[in-house]
């Protein structure tokens, strides 16, 4: 076939009738056609030419052209696509390096091989632009709601027809048992668009907590509107899920509008989620009442917050453990999802008897460290001490208040506590320096006999030993690993040391050795401060 023998418009309307079946720009088709025009002329003329074509956007004419590139002398590598000052004085007036000389060249004849192989390149053309058209059009609808039809299914995997494309929801993103047959609507959320050498891939999902919070803003119209604010959801696929609401309208329940009237607006979710029981609970910022309500049904007794920790103990009756807990664990892994926080649920009579047992642990400690007889120990116990610092340093008027307890009496426990304390940290402090710790991290002010004691134990000798070490090494800390918060132990630990006291520690004696110069650190911490008013006020703005 040759060019110039055809109906030059013909490539035009062909254009046109391909990018028009497949919502691509006509201009990129055009584009994969002068491609395989070209690469149908280098198989005529050779394949060190640089031979382009351009096909006219309104007569459908295409010219056929040889590009040539000025170079040095030295640099001439392809004499076919190249030519040197000299060379180029022939066909130029004043040619300089960099510049191209264009000649228009006769079109050639595609034979059966070459049209065949300038199909393929128009076809692989048209195939990439339309995967970018869907991944452009996909990538923002991510992490929203999408209607489509079941195309068929593979090893439990659904493939879904979302109109301009396909998506894949896969077997651990479905509901349960739930199955598909061809031709089925479905309703799924968008989880991640990515670009792939195959193809955009769409991944769906109906198990996402955000498909259950984005049903309930396409349900509740307070939701859309920015009323009522979904704070947290947490799933049990199938089975049952909770999720906290709040209304900034005082004058609309959060709770209410999502159930609806006679429930219709929560039973529609229900009904998509394949009966999954919804729990909307009112969300609170106080921690510990945002918990109590998490585990409804259960009433709960008391709640204990350990925020560093972020974990949070519940004591229940003994008869609501059961509801607590819930089928399988189901209601407090729920509730801690929904809170972010680990749960430890007891009964009232287990907490009795863990409060039992460090009563008498105290009252052991008084009495054989104090030599105080068991009715005298308890009394303090009971006032609240919890150790022997509490009594050796207190002021004395505390002591007072205890029933029979003169200041003779209180000056007497006192002086027994001191002399207690002292003997203690004497005995640590001969184990430290045997140990081989050195005056340095012995006299650095912050750290206790005791301290340095542990710390030698560890190998921690010197001050320049202390002040490599991380905080969370010397306070301890939470790590997630596989998704579990898991505890290190701090060698500080025991001694009630903070991460914020530890830092402290570390940092004055990083100071002191002379790798930190304190000028540097204010003009660092002036720094922060200046970034977080000013984050402040942008943020201050934005509300405004």
């Amino acid at each position: 076939m040759a060019i110039t023998s055809a109906n030059q418009l013909e490539l035009l309307q062909t254009a046109e009738a391909v990018a028009r079946e497949k919502m691509i720009d006509p201009g990129l088709v055009v584009e994969a056609m002068e491609e395989s025009l070209a690469r149908a002329a280098k198989s005529r003329y050779g394949s060190e030419m640089d031979i382009r074509v351009h096909i006219d956007r309104k007569t459908g004419r295409a010219t056929f052209t040889r590009v040539r590139t000025v170079v040095e002398e030295e640099e001439l590598e392809n004499y076919q696509a190249e030519m040197t000052v000299t060379q180029a004085k022939q066909y130029m007036a004043d040619p300089k390096v960099g510049e191209q000389f264009v000649e228009e060249v006769p079109p050639v004849e595609m034979g059966r091989i070459a049209a065949q192989s300038a199909k393929q390149v128009i076809l692989q053309k048209v195939r990439e632009a339309e995967r970018d058209r869907q991944y452009e059009e996909f990538k923002d609808r991510a992490g929203t709601i999408i209607n489509g039809q079941v195309k068929r299914e593979e090893y439990g995997n659904v493939i879904v027809d979302v109109g301009r494309g396909e998506a894949i929801l896969r077997r651990n993103e479905k509901i349960g048992r739930e199955s598909y047959r061809p031709n089925d609507r479905i309703r799924c959320f968008i989880k991640d668009v990515r670009r792939e050498a195959r193809g955009p891939q769409i991944f769906l999902s109906r198990t996402a907590p955000e498909f259950m919070a984005e049903l309930f803003k396409m349900e509740v119209p307070e939701i859309y509107d920015g009323i009522i604010e979904i704070k947290a959801v947490a799933r049990d696929p199938g089975s049952r899920a909770k999720i906290a609401v709040i209304s900034y309208d005082g004058s609309i329940d959060p709770v209410g509008a999502c159930v609806g009237m006679r429930g219709s607006r929560v039973q529609a979710v229900v009904n998509e989620l394949q009966g999954e029981k919804i729990d909307i609970i009112p969300w609170n910022e106080d921690q510990p009442t945002f918990l109590v309500n998490a585990l409804q049904p259960a009433e709960v007794t008391k709640v204990v917050l350990d925020e560093e920790a972020e974990r949070i103990e519940v004591v229940v009756p003994d008869e609501q453990l059961s509801l607590a807990i819930g089928r399988r664990g189901q209601n407090v892994r729920l509730a801690s999802q929904l809170t972010g926080l680990d749960i430890d649920i007891m009964t009232e009579e287990e907490e009795s008897k863990r409060r039992q047992a460090e009563f008498e642990a105290r009252t052991k400690l008084f009495m054989d460290n104090l030599d105080l007889d068991e009715f005298f120990a308890q009394l303090l116990v009971s006032e609240g001490f919890t150790n022997l610092e509490e009594v050796a340093y207190v002021e004395v008027d505390e002591l007072l208040v205890i029933d029979g307890v003169d200041e003779d009496t209180a000056s007497e426990l006192q002086t027994r506590a001191r002399e207690f304390l002292e003997e203690q940290a004497r005995k640590a402090l001969e184990t430290a320096r045997e140990l081989g710790a050195e005056d340095s991290l012995i006299d650095f002010e912050g750290l206790t006999p005791q301290m340095v004691e542990v710390l030698a134990k560890d190998g921690i000798k010197t001050l320049e030993d202390f002040a490599t070490c991380a905080d969370w090494e010397l306070a301890g800390g939470w790590t997630t690993d596989n998704g579990e918060r898991v505890k290190d132990d701090g060698l500080l630990e025991p001694f009630d040391m903070s991460l914020e006291e530890a830092q402290a520690l570390v940092m004055t004696a990083k100071i002191e050795l002379g790798w930190v110069d304190p000028a540097e650190l204010e003009t660092t911490e002036d720094d922060a401060e200046e970034t977080d008013e000013a984050d402040a006020d942008v943020a201050e703005e934005a509300r405004d």
